[in-house]
């Protein structure tokens, strides 16, 4: 049983359909009703209450047992024309976004990953998380911080089956961005199919090659 948060965007849409595709029970989980997808169950959580994680994750328990993976997707983005331009109101909002919500999972979640028998927890990062450009102060350093509170998760795994993975991208795109720009290459970017087929993969390698990893998708 894989739960998917953040399931209501184009990259969880993918990723949530791949993982189905495989047979795995899948719970597809966002802020708001997202489009339905056959065999995959739906819940509207809010992921800044770390009460409603708590509620879900003990669904999860009472009905499953374990998790045998988290792919959170919970993504957001905001950005300035200079550093003297930042916002510290866009920072607030990237808070609650990139680590808030990944707090709140991994915490509620960690339990039931570990047992499973290959439990897989997954994040999406950006190369600016560790190059940051003067207009991305609020989003790098909410990145950079996303990546280290996974990092932390994953030393928690050292030595089990379990692994936290970082996946890292410049940034996504999706059919519907091709059809709004259909002169466009998007140098650079990965496709979220692209991010889903690697998402689906982390099951087939062992958890010490890919624990604590940065997997980067940029190239």
């Amino acid at each position: 049983m894989i739960v998917v948060t953040g399931a209501g965007g184009p990259a969880g849409q993918a990723v949530v359909r791949r993982l189905a595709a495989e047979g795995d029970t899948v719970l597809a989980v966002d802020v708001h009703h997202h489009p339905d997808i056959e065999g995959v169950e739906r819940h509207a959580v809010d992921l800044l209450q770390p009460h409603a994680v708590g509620d879900l994750a003990r669904d999860v328990a009472a009905r499953y047992g374990r998790a045998d993976g988290v792919v959170h997707l919970v993504g957001g983005w905001r950005g300035a024309k200079s550093f003297a331009e930042t916002s510290l109101a866009d920072w607030e909002l990237l808070h609650g976004l990139l680590i808030r919500t990944l707090q709140h999972v991994s915490l509620a979640f960690d339990p039931l990953l570990r047992k499973s028998g290959d439990g897989r927890f997954v994040i999406v990062s950006a190369e600016v998380a560790r190059s940051p450009t003067q207009g991305s102060a609020a989003y790098a350093a909410a990145k950079a911080a996303a990546e280290a509170w996974t990092l932390a998760m994953a030393d928690g795994y050292a030595g089990t089956r379990a692994a936290a993975t970082i996946l890292v991208v410049n940034a996504l795109v999706h059919d519907a961005m091709r059809a709004e720009n259909p002169g466009a290459t998007f140098p650079g970017h990965t496709d979220v199919n692209d991010l889903a087929e690697i998402v689906a993969g982390l099951w087939e390698a062992p958890a010490v090659e890919i624990n604590g990893r940065r997997l980067d998708l940029s190239k």
